[in-house]
């Protein structure tokens, strides 16, 4: 078959025909190789979606003095939660504050001020909600509690199903009674 012409089956009621159709040449079908059926623009979506990943992979673009101050702040930047993301750390939150809160953890690094010093800093101006793993103190109880009332709750909800639901064994006597009742029904 040429690229002049294309065999196609048509559906005529019951019965099946072929019929050659004539296509015309086009410019795209003779330039190079063939680009399918939808033409260039997929591999163009992909080009754009993968600069796009590209440029969002690479946040901050901190130089470090040597490789330990740099795990320093990956890991202090992941103990942080993000105050307007929902359960992101800073280090993979894109909010504009999460960025401003990076570019504070590197500030006060620079300025010499240890890991508790600027845990500190953070949760004075953010509270508790800043931390993953919040202190220990009235105020955050429940929080600290509440797998164990959980548990304890659902221990006893089960161990209350099961007794309900239990069914009592009979008396020997009610046997025997339910048995003459029934000898005498016959």
């Amino acid at each position: 078959m040429s690229a002049m012409e294309s065999a196609r089956s048509v559906w005529l009621g019951r019965r099946r025909t072929r019929h050659i159709v004539e296509v015309e040449a086009r410019p795209s079908d003779t330039a190079g190789p063939a680009l399918g059926r939808y033409g260039a623009w997929p591999a163009g979506l992909v080009i754009l979606l993968a600069g796009a990943c590209l440029g969002a992979s690479a946040i901050d673009g901190f130089d470090f003095p040597d490789a330990e101050t740099g795990e320093r702040y990956q890991r202090l930047i992941t103990e942080f939660r993000c105050p307007k993301c929902l359960n992101e750390s800073i280090a993979s939150s894109g909010a504009p504050i999460a960025v401003d809160l990076r570019r504070t953890v590197r500030r006060l690094m620079e300025e010499g001020a240890t890991d508790d010093a600027i845990r500190d800093h953070l949760q004075e101006r953010y509270g508790d909600f800043v931390l993953y793993d919040p202190p220990f103190k009235p105020s955050t109880w429940f929080l600290w509690f509440s797998p164990l009332i959980l548990l304890v709750t659902v221990v006893f909800v089960f161990r209350r199903v099961a007794r309900l639901g239990a069914v009592d064994e009979p008396a020997p006597a009610d046997l025997d009674r339910a048995r003459r009742l029934l000898r005498d029904a016959d």
